[in-house]
């Protein structure tokens, strides 16, 4: 008997932001657009979409991540790569 356990991680390929959508959709077998509107819907109330979107974001490893590797650093990278470009996107359109 061959099973394998499903793991969950965040997706690669499709990603909007940081996968985690994608990775639940992966993982529930279902279309990524409901756990991204499901985020949205819930950051409503309170904002706590929007905190549990980055408790998820530090805590599931991506889909290609060595089991090696630390995911909270891996993830705080990415956060502190995407803050540096919004912030760079914003000083663009205030110099021009």
């Amino acid at each position: 008997m061959n099973t394998q356990t499903q793991r969950l991680l965040r997706a690669r390929t499709g990603r909007m932001v940081a996968g985690v959508a994608g990775g639940l959709a992966n993982y529930f077998g279902i279309d990524p657009i409901f756990v991204r509107l499901g985020f949205v819907v819930v950051s409503f109330f309170n904002g706590i979409g929007v905190v549990l979107y980055i408790v998820l974001w530090l805590l599931m490893p991506n889909e290609d991540a060595a089991p090696t590797d630390n995911n909270l650093d891996v993830a705080v990278g990415e956060m502190r790569a995407i803050v540096e470009r919004i912030i760079g996107d914003i000083q663009d359109i205030f110099r021009r």
